[in-house]
């Protein structure tokens, strides 16, 4: 379950039925190695997080009240700990004014708060050269972003050890994914993108700010819109090689880190904000799409009665 949720970026919440009471004692004597400080089990011993609590090894559950606990029941729990430790937060069956120093102690002891995400995504019919797929994948990694890949399956692969080397900040999907979803949540806060239509109004309407790199058809041409018309977006520097689509490492680590974190990446993320209320303001009663539409069935409503 653990790894489905990660390999379709799907947020994974555990949940326990014990309080957290228990669970921060829990945990707390045993990342503090507390359960063997003493041979007998009776002998009391102080948690560290909450000095005024002391307790022995038998007022834990078998087969924890052993000091070297083993067994199918310890390798149970353990790997519900090890996959609970993956997961984006746990769920209690308990409320928070019971003991609010214990929920505390989840809370302080919670993730950092996690770094902006780039999504880079190039639509279904772009032909990526497997040395350029190489220069993407070392211009993502040697930005130090975290980012979310979407790499359509076309025979060619990665370097094996790319996904170990980038797993505490990057993810790469071969499937499809819900890229409507992706751009709304609220951590994505840069699009590397072709600069397919849809994908730049989806981009607009998810508040999310575009590192333009357009590869055929139309792709250009909207880019150009994007990054000098309406300002909501960078674009990738192209090489004057013989391939004049293709983006060298370092060009491309030096955009997405102007994106994701310099001065420019702020201003167009402030503008596509604007953008996406202005679409919002559009669509409202008396916006300019309401009214829009309203006077094409007006139109086709008139065009359709019988002439006198």
């Amino acid at each position: 379950m653990v790894e489905s949720a990660m390999k379709f970026v799907i947020q994974l919440l555990g949940f326990n039925g014990m309080r957290y009471y228990v669970n921060a004692i829990n945990r707390d004597a045993d990342i503090n190695g507390l359960l063997l400080l003493h041979e007998s089990a009776d002998e009391p011993f102080t948690l560290i997080s909450f000095p005024w609590i002391k307790l022995t090894r038998n007022d834990f559950d078998y087969p924890f009240n052993k000091r070297d606990p083993s067994g199918p029941l310890f390798d149970f729990v353990m790997e519900m700990a090890i996959a609970q430790s993956k997961s984006y937060g746990l769920l209690v069956n308990s409320f928070y004014e019971l003991k609010p120093l214990h929920a505390e102690y989840w809370n302080c002891d919670s993730k950092p708060k996690e770094k902006p995400v780039l999504y880079v995504a190039f639509g279904s019919q772009a032909e990526i050269s497997s040395t350029q797929l190489t220069e993407i994948a070392r211009g993502l990694e040697e930005s130090k972003v975290s980012f979310l890949w979407v790499v359509r399956k076309n025979g060619i692969e990665l370097d094996d050890e790319f996904e170990d080397r980038i797993k505490e900040r990057g993810i790469v999907v071969n499937e499809w994914v819900g890229q409507k979803r992706i751009l709304e949540h609220e951590i994505v806060q840069g699009f590397l993108s072709h600069c397919g239509w849809n994908s730049v109004l989806e981009s607009i309407s998810a508040e999310v700010p575009i590192l333009a790199w357009p590869m055929m058809a139309k792709q250009p041409l909207n880019a150009k819109m994007v990054v000098e018309e309406i300002k909501i977006g960078l674009q990738v520097e192209i090489s004057n090689g013989l391939d004049n689509k293709f983006v060298p490492v370092e060009s491309l680590k030096n955009k997405v880190k102007e994106l994701m974190e310099g001065e420019k990446g702020d201003k167009v993320r402030k503008k596509v904000k604007q953008v996406a209320e202005a679409a919002r303001n559009s669509m409202l009663e008396g916006g300019s799409s309401w009214h829009t539409l309203n006077q094409l069935i007006k139109e086709i409503y008139l065009q359709n009665q019988p002439k006198k």
